[in-house]
């Protein structure tokens, strides 16, 4: 395995908060792999191709940050990237029962992948995708909530 993690997540869209995460990690490992699920249990509003390019727009000043789609479970994914170490973040203590469920789900599976927990900023801590699309999809303004990306992103989406 590599010196490398992933960040693994739906990002419907990718927020402020998962940029933060996004930056922690690239500071930590010489090279982040930000994993946009394909197929996940969510109702999504975009795509997975749209959440690549959005994704891929919003942390291209990072230069060690590579942005793909990926599907089936999470350790299987860093396997065939050959990558030891999976990123989690954890905005509150409601974030903690079920990340840390997947953790040991995952360790059981897969002993040689590591999940390490990282915290946003606490200008961050409340921010999710499901509350942006939300207040977005109501007409209130969400540009302190994501990128300039998502932003445009989510102004096309809901002007459809």
């Amino acid at each position: 395995m590599n010196r490398a993690a992933i960040y693994a997540g739906t990002f419907d869209p990718i927020t402020l908060g998962h940029l933060d995460m996004v930056e922690r990690a690239a500071r930590i490992f010489p090279r982040l792999v930000l994993a946009v699920a394909e197929n996940t249990s969510k109702q999504t509003l975009f795509p997975a191709a749209d959440r690549v390019a959005i994704a891929r727009e919003a942390v291209r000043r990072f230069h060690n940050v590579e942005v793909e789609s990926f599907g089936g479970l999470l350790v299987a994914y860093a396997r065939r990237k050959r990558i030891g170490v999976v990123i989690r973040g954890l905005r509150a203590f409601s974030d903690f029962e079920f990340e840390f469920q997947m953790a040991l789900t995952n360790r059981k599976m897969a002993p040689d992948i590591e999940t390490i927990f990282l915290m946003p900023n606490e200008d961050f801590s409340y921010v999710s995708s499901s509350t942006v699309r939300e207040i977005a999809g109501l007409g209130g303004q969400v540009d302190q909530f994501v990128p300039p990306a998502s932003l445009a992103a989510l102004r096309a989406r809901l002007a459809k």
